[in-house]
């Protein structure tokens, strides 16, 4: 859960100091962090390879953006940012919970009324970003937490505004495959309708174990997102025309998201009363563990031989035992002097 930090992370950044790396990928690292007030934080950094290119850096600050836009309800709570900064950063709260794919693989599919709560709180969620022009692009299980108080959508580093195909290259996917719609499995344009894609492939993973297009290799998943009928087996009778018609592959056919969400007819009450109770301890044991994380530096990777004898072939010729014994008498002198 919590890594060692390496000897390149860094010390300090925008007042936070790094206590563990939670996850690293391509665009940059995820680190647990403390505040000198001691308020512990999520704080994403870019990476310095990439950080002068002005494309990862405009994807930096519209991922801050989409992050303030869903605000803390439905997401982390974003303390503090600056995108401009050297290294970009981003701090925002640290979600204590576990991620949807790591709650299924720890109890199995989720009882029916929890995965209609999870799916209607999930649409209020969507219907918040695209009411303010964003899609998120990216949904899958390990970019929902699953707290007491609700899931939270996470991760917006490939978010962008409704139209806005300015960071996307001309038929290039990007997302994650098993769970892209067939318009964004193809290059074209990821509206909407799209995230509601994801989020029925997100819903069928909760409600059945697995999600509709199996795992495997990018192309064979792409393949099956753009021709193959979504495997719902295992999914309740409850829940399979909405998630069905959510899962058609002409965007058209899919029904807005509020009408998912009426259809979903969530139970009443709160949030934790449809989790299973081992995810609620698995929650309080996260909360624990936070507090007990002392920072742990690796240090520098050591010299292999090859090196040092590379080094060894060009450093300059050791002085003879003569000019050593000059060297010394006359450091001698200057110490006597």
């Amino acid at each position: 859960m919590f890594l060692a930090l390496t000897h390149e992370d860094p010390r300090q950044l925008g007042g936070y100091r790094p206590l563990a790396r939670l996850g690293s990928g391509g665009m940059g690292t995820v680190y647990l962090a403390r505040s000198g007030g001691g308020r512990v934080v999520a704080l994403k950094t870019m990476h310095a390879r990439i950080a002068s290119d002005p494309v990862f850096r405009t994807r930096f600050r519209l991922e801050t953006e989409a992050a303030r836009v869903i605000g803390p309800v439905h997401g982390a709570r974003v303390f503090d940012a600056d995108p401009a900064a050297e290294t970009p950063w981003l701090a925002t709260e640290y979600v204590l919970g576990p991620t949807l794919d790591e709650a299924v693989e720890l109890t199995g599919p989720l009882p029916e009324t929890a995965v209609r709560a999870l799916g209607a709180r999930l649409c209020a969620a969507l219907t918040q970003l695209h009411r303010s022009g964003v899609v998120h692009r990216d949904l899958k299980p390990s970019n929902i937490m699953l707290t007491a108080d609700g899931p939270k959508v996470i991760d917006f580093g490939i978010a962008r505004a409704l139209g806005d195909d300015r960071l996307t290259r001309t038929g290039a996917a990007a997302g994650t495959p098993a769970y892209m719609s067939p318009e964004q499995a193809t290059g074209q344009e990821h509206t909407s309708a799209g995230d509601l894609f994801a989020l029925a492939a997100v819903l069928t993973l909760a409600a059945a174990g697995h999600g509709p297009f199996g795992s495997g290799q990018a192309a064979d998943l792409l393949y099956r997102v753009r021709y193959a009928e979504p495997d719902l087996t295992g999914v309740p009778a409850g829940l399979l025309p909405a998630l069905s018609r959510c899962l058609a592959k002409d965007a058209a056919e899919r029904p807005p998201v509020e009408q998912l969400a009426a259809e979903l007819a969530p139970p009443a009450g709160d949030f934790a009363e449809q989790l299973p109770a081992v995810l609620l301890m698995e929650t309080v044991r996260r909360s624990a563990a936070v507090w007990s994380v002392t920072p742990h530096r690796l240090p520098p990777p050591a010299d292999r031989p090859e090196d040092v004898a590379a080094r060894g072939a060009t450093a300059p010729a050791a002085p003879s035992r003569r000019r050593l014994l000059a060297l010394g008498g006359g450091s001698l002198l200057l110490s006597l002097i």
